[in-house]
Protein backbone atom coordinates (compact mmCIF):
# COMPACT_ATOMS: atom_id res chain seq x y z
CA UNK A 1 0.00 0.00 0.00
CA UNK A 2 1.51 3.34 -1.02
CA UNK A 3 0.83 6.89 0.06
CA UNK A 4 -0.08 7.73 -3.54
CA UNK A 5 -2.72 5.01 -3.76
CA UNK A 6 -4.28 4.78 -0.32
CA UNK A 7 -6.58 1.82 0.15
CA UNK A 8 -9.99 2.11 1.78
CA UNK A 9 -11.42 -0.91 3.55
CA UNK A 10 -15.05 -0.95 4.63
CA UNK A 11 -14.55 -3.47 7.44
CA UNK A 12 -18.26 -3.35 8.43
CA UNK A 13 -18.21 -7.11 9.16
CA UNK A 14 -15.88 -6.54 12.12
CA UNK A 15 -17.02 -5.21 15.50
CA UNK A 16 -15.48 -4.19 18.82
CA UNK A 17 -16.62 -6.38 21.72
CA UNK A 18 -14.07 -5.41 24.35
CA UNK A 19 -12.00 -2.36 25.24
CA UNK A 20 -9.59 -1.45 28.01
CA UNK A 21 -7.57 1.63 28.93
CA UNK A 22 -4.74 2.12 31.40
CA UNK A 23 -3.10 5.54 31.45
CA UNK A 24 -2.32 7.90 34.33
CA UNK A 25 -5.62 9.56 35.18
CA UNK A 26 -7.94 7.14 33.34
CA UNK A 27 -8.56 3.42 33.72
CA UNK A 28 -11.89 3.08 31.85
CA UNK A 29 -13.00 3.96 28.33
CA UNK A 30 -15.53 6.44 29.74
CA UNK A 31 -12.86 8.22 31.81
CA UNK A 32 -10.64 8.37 28.74
CA UNK A 33 -13.42 9.80 26.58
CA UNK A 34 -14.15 12.46 29.19
CA UNK A 35 -10.45 13.33 29.41
CA UNK A 36 -7.74 11.80 31.66
CA UNK A 37 -7.30 13.67 34.93
CA UNK A 38 -4.09 15.60 35.49
CA UNK A 39 -1.66 14.23 38.01
CA UNK A 40 -2.88 10.66 37.75
CA UNK A 41 -0.77 7.98 39.44
CA UNK A 42 1.44 5.78 37.25
CA UNK A 43 -0.16 2.52 36.15
CA UNK A 44 0.84 -0.39 38.39
CA UNK A 45 0.57 -3.63 36.35
CA UNK A 46 0.86 -5.85 39.45
CA UNK A 47 -2.35 -4.32 40.78
CA UNK A 48 -4.16 -5.65 37.72
CA UNK A 49 -2.54 -9.03 37.06
CA UNK A 50 -0.56 -9.82 40.20
CA UNK A 51 3.22 -9.93 40.58
CA UNK A 52 3.72 -13.42 39.21
CA UNK A 53 5.38 -13.41 35.80
CA UNK A 54 6.32 -9.72 35.82
CA UNK A 55 9.92 -10.14 36.94
CA UNK A 56 12.45 -9.67 34.12
CA UNK A 57 9.73 -8.24 31.85
CA UNK A 58 10.17 -4.72 30.51
CA UNK A 59 7.69 -1.98 31.33
CA UNK A 60 5.91 -2.17 27.97
CA UNK A 61 5.33 -5.92 28.30
CA UNK A 62 4.02 -5.54 31.85
CA UNK A 63 1.59 -2.85 30.69
CA UNK A 64 0.63 -5.12 27.81
CA UNK A 65 -0.21 -7.95 30.18
CA UNK A 66 -2.53 -5.71 32.21
CA UNK A 67 -4.27 -4.30 29.14
CA UNK A 68 -4.68 -7.71 27.53
CA UNK A 69 -6.31 -9.18 30.63
CA UNK A 70 -8.62 -6.20 30.99
CA UNK A 71 -9.73 -6.23 27.35
CA UNK A 72 -10.30 -10.00 27.28
CA UNK A 73 -12.39 -9.75 30.45
CA UNK A 74 -14.34 -6.81 29.08
CA UNK A 75 -15.19 -8.90 26.02
CA UNK A 76 -16.30 -11.84 28.17
CA UNK A 77 -13.46 -14.08 26.99
CA UNK A 78 -11.55 -14.37 30.27
CA UNK A 79 -12.79 -14.85 33.81
CA UNK A 80 -11.42 -13.40 37.01
CA UNK A 81 -9.06 -16.37 37.34
CA UNK A 82 -6.51 -16.37 34.51
CA UNK A 83 -5.78 -20.05 35.15
CA UNK A 84 -9.27 -20.94 33.94
CA UNK A 85 -8.23 -19.89 30.45
CA UNK A 86 -10.23 -18.55 27.56
CA UNK A 87 -13.89 -19.20 26.93
CA UNK A 88 -13.23 -19.76 23.20
CA UNK A 89 -10.72 -21.93 21.28
CA UNK A 90 -7.19 -20.58 21.66
CA UNK A 91 -6.56 -20.77 17.91
CA UNK A 92 -9.53 -18.47 17.28
CA UNK A 93 -7.79 -15.49 18.92
CA UNK A 94 -4.95 -13.60 17.26
CA UNK A 95 -2.82 -10.72 18.53
CA UNK A 96 -1.71 -7.51 16.83
CA UNK A 97 0.33 -5.13 18.99
CA UNK A 98 1.56 -1.61 18.26
CA UNK A 99 4.47 0.14 19.97
CA UNK A 100 7.31 2.33 18.72
CA UNK A 101 9.21 2.78 22.00
CA UNK A 102 8.38 -0.60 23.55
CA UNK A 103 11.73 -2.24 24.23
CA UNK A 104 14.11 0.64 23.54
CA UNK A 105 15.34 0.56 27.15
CA UNK A 106 16.28 -3.11 26.87
CA UNK A 107 18.06 -2.62 23.54
CA UNK A 108 19.94 0.44 24.82
CA UNK A 109 20.99 -1.42 27.98
CA UNK A 110 22.31 -4.35 25.94
CA UNK A 111 24.23 -2.08 23.57
CA UNK A 112 25.77 -0.17 26.47
CA UNK A 113 26.91 -3.44 28.04
CA UNK A 114 28.45 -4.68 24.78
CA UNK A 115 30.23 -1.35 24.25
CA UNK A 116 31.53 -0.99 27.78
CA UNK A 117 32.27 -4.66 28.53
CA UNK A 118 31.63 -7.59 26.20
CA UNK A 119 28.73 -9.42 24.60
CA UNK A 120 29.09 -12.22 27.15
CA UNK A 121 28.29 -9.73 29.91
CA UNK A 122 24.74 -9.20 28.65
CA UNK A 123 21.98 -10.70 30.75
CA UNK A 124 20.35 -13.89 29.39
CA UNK A 125 17.11 -12.67 30.98
CA UNK A 126 17.21 -9.63 28.69
CA UNK A 127 17.49 -11.60 25.46
CA UNK A 128 13.75 -12.26 24.92
CA UNK A 129 13.00 -8.62 25.69
CA UNK A 130 15.38 -7.45 22.97
CA UNK A 131 13.10 -8.74 20.23
CA UNK A 132 10.78 -6.15 18.66
CA UNK A 133 7.79 -8.49 18.90
CA UNK A 134 8.16 -9.15 22.63
CA UNK A 135 4.92 -7.34 23.55
CA UNK A 136 2.75 -9.29 21.11
CA UNK A 137 4.39 -12.66 21.76
CA UNK A 138 4.40 -12.28 25.55
CA UNK A 139 0.68 -11.44 25.63
CA UNK A 140 -0.07 -14.44 23.45
CA UNK A 141 2.00 -16.83 25.58
CA UNK A 142 0.60 -15.67 28.91
CA UNK A 143 -3.05 -15.75 27.84
CA UNK A 144 -2.93 -18.67 25.41
CA UNK A 145 -3.81 -16.70 22.27
CA UNK A 146 -2.69 -19.08 19.53
CA UNK A 147 -3.97 -17.31 16.44
CA UNK A 148 -1.81 -15.15 14.11
CA UNK A 149 0.62 -12.90 15.97
CA UNK A 150 1.91 -9.60 14.61
CA UNK A 151 3.88 -6.62 15.94
CA UNK A 152 3.54 -3.22 14.24
CA UNK A 153 6.12 -0.50 14.93
CA UNK A 154 6.08 1.70 11.83
CA UNK A 155 5.71 5.16 13.33
CA UNK A 156 2.79 7.42 14.07
CA UNK A 157 0.20 5.48 12.07
CA UNK A 158 1.01 2.13 13.65
CA UNK A 159 -1.94 2.06 16.08
CA UNK A 160 -4.60 2.38 13.38
CA UNK A 161 -2.53 0.20 11.06
CA UNK A 162 -2.69 -2.47 13.79
CA UNK A 163 -6.50 -2.27 13.83
CA UNK A 164 -6.50 -2.54 10.04
CA UNK A 165 -4.30 -5.65 10.15
CA UNK A 166 -6.61 -7.19 12.74
CA UNK A 167 -9.57 -6.58 10.42
CA UNK A 168 -7.58 -8.12 7.56
CA UNK A 169 -6.79 -11.24 9.62
CA UNK A 170 -10.47 -11.67 10.48
CA UNK A 171 -11.87 -11.01 7.01
CA UNK A 172 -9.28 -13.38 5.53
CA UNK A 173 -10.59 -16.14 7.81
CA UNK A 174 -7.35 -16.55 9.75
CA UNK A 175 -9.03 -15.95 13.12
CA UNK A 176 -12.49 -15.16 14.47
CA UNK A 177 -11.23 -12.44 16.78
CA UNK A 178 -8.05 -10.45 17.48
CA UNK A 179 -6.68 -8.77 20.58
CA UNK A 180 -5.33 -5.40 19.38
CA UNK A 181 -2.91 -3.72 21.77
CA UNK A 182 -1.25 -0.30 21.71
CA UNK A 183 1.21 0.62 24.46
CA UNK A 184 4.07 3.06 25.02
CA UNK A 185 6.27 3.07 28.15
CA UNK A 186 7.88 6.13 29.70
CA UNK A 187 11.48 5.79 30.82
CA UNK A 188 14.83 7.56 30.63
CA UNK A 189 15.70 6.14 27.21
CA UNK A 190 12.37 7.20 25.71
CA UNK A 191 12.67 10.68 27.22
CA UNK A 192 16.11 11.10 25.66
CA UNK A 193 14.65 10.10 22.30
CA UNK A 194 11.82 12.60 22.76
CA UNK A 195 14.21 15.41 23.62
CA UNK A 196 13.07 15.62 27.23
CA UNK A 197 9.39 14.99 26.60
CA UNK A 198 7.56 12.04 28.09
CA UNK A 199 5.51 9.16 26.69
CA UNK A 200 2.03 8.17 27.79
CA UNK A 201 3.28 5.24 29.93
CA UNK A 202 0.22 3.14 29.24
CA UNK A 203 -2.16 2.47 26.39
CA UNK A 204 -5.32 0.75 25.28
CA UNK A 205 -6.45 -2.65 24.03
CA UNK A 206 -9.41 -3.87 21.99
CA UNK A 207 -11.03 -7.16 21.18
CA UNK A 208 -12.35 -7.08 17.62
CA UNK A 209 -14.40 -9.94 16.18
CA UNK A 210 -16.26 -10.93 13.08
CA UNK A 211 -19.90 -10.01 13.41
CA UNK A 212 -20.82 -13.69 13.11
CA UNK A 213 -18.40 -14.77 15.86
CA UNK A 214 -19.71 -12.08 18.20
CA UNK A 215 -23.31 -13.11 17.52
CA UNK A 216 -22.53 -16.79 18.05
CA UNK A 217 -21.47 -16.14 21.64
CA UNK A 218 -24.05 -13.37 22.22
CA UNK A 219 -21.32 -10.81 22.80
CA UNK A 220 -22.22 -7.19 23.32
CA UNK A 221 -21.19 -5.04 20.35
CA UNK A 222 -19.52 -1.83 21.53
CA UNK A 223 -18.66 -0.29 18.16
CA UNK A 224 -18.44 -1.18 14.48
CA UNK A 225 -15.19 -0.85 12.55
CA UNK A 226 -15.84 1.36 9.52
CA UNK A 227 -13.67 2.45 6.57
CA UNK A 228 -9.90 2.76 6.99
CA UNK A 229 -7.53 4.68 4.74
CA UNK A 230 -3.84 5.47 4.68
CA UNK A 231 -2.05 8.00 2.50
CA UNK A 232 -0.25 11.33 2.28
CA UNK A 233 -1.78 14.76 2.73
CA UNK A 234 -4.74 16.09 4.64
CA UNK A 235 -7.66 13.91 5.69
CA UNK A 236 -11.20 15.23 5.48
CA UNK A 237 -13.42 15.36 8.55
CA UNK A 238 -15.77 12.36 8.69
CA UNK A 239 -16.87 12.38 12.30
CA UNK A 240 -16.18 13.49 15.85
CA UNK A 241 -12.54 13.26 16.90
CA UNK A 242 -10.93 12.58 20.27
CA UNK A 243 -7.57 14.18 20.97
CA UNK A 244 -5.26 13.21 23.79
CA UNK A 245 -4.54 16.10 26.19
CA UNK A 246 -0.97 17.34 26.07
CA UNK A 247 -0.30 16.41 29.70
CA UNK A 248 -0.83 12.73 28.87
CA UNK A 249 2.43 12.62 26.91
CA UNK A 250 3.46 11.21 23.55
CA UNK A 251 1.09 8.38 22.62
CA UNK A 252 2.82 7.35 19.36
CA UNK A 253 1.99 3.67 18.69
CA UNK A 254 -0.77 3.76 21.30
CA UNK A 255 -2.49 6.81 19.81
CA UNK A 256 -4.79 4.98 17.41
CA UNK A 257 -5.91 2.48 20.04
CA UNK A 258 -6.60 5.25 22.56
CA UNK A 259 -8.78 7.04 20.02
CA UNK A 260 -10.79 3.90 19.25
CA UNK A 261 -11.17 3.20 22.98
CA UNK A 262 -12.42 6.77 23.50
CA UNK A 263 -14.96 6.20 20.72
CA UNK A 264 -16.21 3.12 22.58
CA UNK A 265 -16.51 5.30 25.69
CA UNK A 266 -18.63 7.80 23.79
CA UNK A 267 -20.85 5.07 22.33
CA UNK A 268 -21.28 3.55 25.80
CA UNK A 269 -22.46 6.99 26.97
CA UNK A 270 -25.04 7.29 24.19
CA UNK A 271 -23.14 8.96 21.33
CA UNK A 272 -24.51 7.74 17.99
CA UNK A 273 -22.69 9.80 15.40
CA UNK A 274 -19.56 8.47 13.68
CA UNK A 275 -16.17 8.95 15.36
CA UNK A 276 -13.03 9.44 13.29
CA UNK A 277 -9.65 8.30 14.59
CA UNK A 278 -6.65 9.96 12.92
CA UNK A 279 -2.94 9.26 13.32
CA UNK A 280 0.11 10.75 11.68
CA UNK A 281 0.54 14.22 10.22
CA UNK A 282 1.63 15.89 7.01
CA UNK A 283 5.25 15.80 8.23
CA UNK A 284 5.15 12.01 8.75
CA UNK A 285 5.52 9.44 5.99
CA UNK A 286 1.75 8.94 5.97
CA UNK A 287 -1.50 9.61 7.75
CA UNK A 288 -4.13 7.04 8.61
CA UNK A 289 -7.75 7.34 9.61
CA UNK A 290 -10.44 4.96 10.72
CA UNK A 291 -14.16 5.54 11.10
CA UNK A 292 -15.94 4.03 14.10
CA UNK A 293 -19.70 3.54 13.94
CA UNK A 294 -22.26 3.11 16.70
CA UNK A 295 -23.22 -0.48 17.73
CA UNK A 296 -26.54 -0.29 15.86
CA UNK A 297 -24.60 -0.24 12.59
CA UNK A 298 -23.86 -3.92 13.18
Amino acid sequence: MTAQSATAVTGTAVVVTGAAVLVPGADTVRALADGPARGGAPVEPAAHVGKKGLRYKDRATQLGYALTAAALRDAGLLGADEKAGLGVPATSVGVVASSNFGNLDTVARALDTIREETVTATSPMDLPNASSNVIASSAAIRYGLRGPNLMVCNGETSGLDAVHWAVTIITAGRADRVLVLGVEPDNEVVRRLLGGGHAVDGGAALVVESRAAAAARSARVRAVIGPYSRGAGELGARGRRWEAPAHLGKASGASGLLQVAAAVGWFDAGERGPVQAVTGSTVDDARADLLLLAPEAA
